[in-house]
């Protein structure tokens, strides 16, 4: 291996590992395909989000210590989700004894279009899709992460995900009426206001279907789990995709 080569550790969110293992498997060709040597830590597990959100922070420091443990060898820290991503950088407890360790996974944790596109300096990647799409920004990533601009702000557009799909061939991005809505997921939100929940994601559906989107894309498979569930239920003619299926299926 190339010093210059970067050694990451994969980080794959546990809903992931469950329901859409193909995503993870997508993930980490796609990386190995731009280059990259990936581990994928067998003993990891949850990054503790859940807990810490429901309110129960003190009862994660657990898995955040094994979270420390399991990555701080590596150059970096990559995930396909922008919500796993930043919970670890930003909102773990902290870990007095392991704080050295902490802040380089904190300093070196990214999702996966960030890491791609500010790590890996990809502009673009070549192929082809020939489908019409529409993007869903998920919350954390767009305004946490800040992997796109959000109408919050007066600023340039940006959108880092669909960057790297600007030059497949054939492929149409459909411009949305609300562009940066949630989806009603909100992890224990959808649980615990599902009526709310329901709405907002059948209303972020419609936003799509009505433009004749063919795939909604995203990069969170948790919010395209609550809307692949309704658009499933109401039948829908639409399919839901995480982006680094796309890009894995491109590159040859």
């Amino acid at each position: 291996m190339k010093k210059d080569v970067p050694h990451i550790g994969l980080f794959i969110p546990c809903y992931i590992d469950q329901f859409y293992p193909n995503v993870a498997i997508a993930t980490l060709e796609l990386l190995e395909k731009l280059g990259c040597k990936v581990t994928y830590p067998l003993g990891q597990t949850c990054c503790g989000q859940p807990m810490s959100n429901a309110g129960f922070e003190a009862d994660s420091e657990g898995t955040t210590s094994k979270f420390i443990s399991d990555f701080a060898k590596f150059d970096y820290i990559v995930a396909p989700s922008g919500s796993c991503v930043l919970h670890v950088k930003e909102h773990s407890p902290k870990v007095d004894k392991l704080k050295k360790n902490q802040e380089h996974v904190q300093s070196n944790i990214y999702e996966l279009s960030e890491f791609i596109t500010d790590v890996l300096k990809v502009d673009s990647i070549k192929g082809s899709f020939p489908h019409k799409i529409g993007f869903h920004a998920s919350c954390h990533g767009l305004r946490g992460l800040r992997l796109a601009s959000d109408s919050e702000r007066n600023e340039p557009p940006f959108n880092k995900t669909l960057q790297l799909m600007k030059d497949l061939e054939g492929l149409e991005v459909v411009e949305l009426t609300r562009k940066d809505e949630c989806c009603g997921f909100g992890g224990t939100f959808a649980v615990s206001e599902e009526a709310i929940s329901v709405q907002m994601g059948k209303d972020r559906i419609a936003d799509h279907v009505d433009k004749g989107v063919e795939i909604i894309v995203g990069g969170d498979m948790s919010c395209i789990m609550h809307m692949q569930g309704i658009a499933t239920r109401d039948k829908d003619n639409v399919q839901l995709m995480h982006f680094a299926e796309i890009l894995n299926q491109v590159i040859s």
